[in-house]
């Protein structure tokens, strides 16, 4: 769950009363929040979340109405890199330094969350006294982009402040969203006086500061549904540090195809919930205007709607408002959710449930556990890496070449560590020998865990495989250590060791000189299982026609390569920065499951 640092004093303030802290601990628990701790002795707490409040947003129109709206212009160059801008004004503001410091930092976490690092949405706000509207929305060729960027002293085309932010700790994180663009995505006033630079930075000219009375609020994005939520959020957020709070003046944006379009729609939506699937969740038997009354609590506003069953007079709907500050709102389940917050859930009554069920280890885990359980009892100790790892680890180090359609790749990795969801155990293994390698040798390393392959005849086009691997590192290869190992775990899952020729066996497991790159070239070896074949029918002829198969058709016809060992390559080893010499065994568990 997000942690959501507020202040205290200003939080106390406005709930009108001073709490202890364990006092506002249980009165958060009865809003199914969770208090976090204390930051300070003095102001600043952490909350899970704060305590709604209903307020009666409006937009307010200039004299003259919509036709005295400041406007803003949308190109059509805008639709090649970021189609999407919404706007707002608040007037009068009166900031304080917490205030302030709150107006920016609630821009970062947005940024951050809902637009993805700015990916999805950026915000960009503005002293509106120092801008003259109408205003345009353009996309132009970074060399025709010049003006001073924030905290700067000089003017800059946009191509030369890419170069110049790429040695910026925060803005060269946002650089690749437009780099590669043909055009940049630029906001100018009447007078051609640059705004900002979205997602990148804003404008010196037009920097908000604490003496800001008048804010123009720009948004742009490439996600309706996150802009809508982002503009209203911030908007309302803030309209009530205005002389008249809760009041927002609207912008008329003029689209490409030239119609018009009011911004920001900060109109109520309205859902309708029944009085007895909220009782029925919860357990109560309360009155249609009591959960109305809860729901009032929650910053929602509801409207009792009579019934058109045969209960005439019943008031089993309720039309329920939602504002613009609760996009979180989707289903009926989550009014029921606010009406349960309301009433307290210490206070909803404990019931049994209406089924029962008894849990049990899937059968993969209950296999797992086999081997787990005889490799940790013969000396071995079980690592748990990170499933995630990077594309240069999972290839390149161990000397394995990438076909492209082996790894599911993360799309934005927040760092390089993290590009690939692992195709083998190995790579963890050797990262945690050599964070380890002060231990005493021979280091005996295994684990049992989950590896992801690309499957396109899968519906989410990956699938997850139970992997058994193991690693030996000492002042010797120890080849025949993970052999026997290999071997231990086979007998305890009574599969028979076979010779390679044996053409005849139903059921074992044998290997074979490999070549795997990974390994030592002579000093590897693949396994490979021949499952035992499907039962055979009860019928005579089916009986007949399968042992006519068997003759034709070989048994070793069904063997399976599920897995390598051997001595690892020096060139891994040193990739790795171990200097002593590994054996490693690595092999698929899941083969091993008996089909019903």
């Amino acid at each position: 769950m997000p942690t959501v640092p507020v202040d205290k004093a200003d939080l106390f303030e406005r709930l009108g009363k001073q709490y202890t802290t364990e006092e506002f601990d249980k009165l958060c628990f009865e809003y199914g929040l969770e208090l976090d701790e204390d930051t300070t002795e003095e102001v600043e707490q952490a909350i899970k979340n704060g305590l709604p409040a209903e307020r009666p947003y409006k937009l307010i129109y200039p004299p003259g109405g919509e036709q005295n709206l400041i406007t803003m212009h949308i190109h059509p160059e805008t639709q090649r890199v970021r189609p999407l801008i919404a706007c707002a004004i608040l007037r009068n503001l009166r900031f304080t330094p917490r205030s302030y410091a709150s107006f920016i930092d609630l821009q970062e976490k947005l940024h951050q969350n809902i637009g993805r690092r700015r990916s999805l949405v950026s915000i960009g706000t503005h002293d509106l006294d120092t801008i003259e509207g109408p205003f345009r929305y353009e996309a132009r060729d970074p060399e025709k982009i010049k003006f001073k960027p924030l905290t700067k002293t000089e003017e800059y085309t946009a191509r030369e402040l890419m170069t110049l932010y790429e040695s910026d700790k925060h803005l060269s994180r946002f650089l690749p969203i437009i780099r590669d663009s043909p055009v940049y995505p630029i906001i100018y006033d009447s007078r051609d006086r640059v705004l900002s630079f979205p997602p990148i930075i804003n404008s010196e000219h037009s920097k908000i500061t604490l003496n800001t009375r008048n804010v123009f609020i720009e948004v742009t994005a490439t996600d309706d549904t996150k802009l809508q939520i982002v503009i209203n959020i911030v908007t309302a957020m803030f309209s009530e540090y205005c002389e008249q709070p809760y009041n927002i003046e609207p912008v008329k944006l003029v689209l490409p195809d030239g119609s018009t379009r009011i911004s920001p729609d900060i109109a109520m939506r309205t859902m309708t919930a029944r009085t007895s699937y909220i009782n029925s969740c919860t357990n109560l038997s309360l009155a249609p205007s009591a959960i109305a009354q809860l729901l009032t609590r929650m910053a929602l506003s509801p409207t009792l709607k009579p019934s058109l069953t045969a209960n005439a007079g019943y008031e089993d709907e309720i039309i329920v408002s939602i504002p613009c500050t609760r996009p979180d709102i989707f289903h009926e389940c989550d009014i029921m959710e606010d009406a349960s917050i309301a009433y307290g859930f210490n206070n909803l009554p404990d019931i049994f449930p209406q089924t029962s069920t008894i849990a049990q280890p899937l059968p993969i885990s209950r296999l797992v556990d086999v081997i787990r359980r005889e490799w940790a009892m013969a000396g071995w100790v079980e690592a748990l890496p990170l499933i995630l790892c990077s594309h240069e680890e999972n290839f390149a180090l161990m000397n394995r070449p990438d076909p492209g359609t082996l790894a599911v790749k993360i799309a934005n990795p927040k760092t390089l560590e993290f590009q690939v969801v692992r195709t083998s155990l190995l790579p963890g293994l050797l990262k945690t020998i050599r964070e380890n390698r002060s231990h005493a040798l021979p280091i005996r390393l295994f684990e049992l865990s989950d590896v992801v392959f690309k499957d396109t005849t899968r519906e989410k086009q990956a699938r997850n495989e139970r992997h058994a691997a193991a690693l030996w590192c000492s002042k010797t290869a120890g080849f025949e250590v993970v052999h026997g190992l290999l071997d231990r775990a086979m007998r305890m899952l009574e599969i028979p060791r076979i010779a390679s020729t044996d053409h005849t066996s139903e059921l074992g497991y044998y290997i074979v000189e490999g070549n795997d790159p990974a390994y030592f070239s002579g000093r590897a070896a693949d396994i490979y299982f021949r499952p035992r074949p499907v039962s055979k029918s009860a019928s005579k002829l089916a009986g007949l026609v399968n042992e006519v198969k068997g003759t034709l058709v070989p048994n070793s016809s069904r063997d399976i390569k599920i897995g390598t060992l051997g001595v690892l390559h020096p060139t891994v080893l040193s990739n790795f920065e171990i200097t002593y010499p590994c054996s490693a065994l690595e092999f698929n568990i899941e083969v091993f499951l008996k089909k019903s």
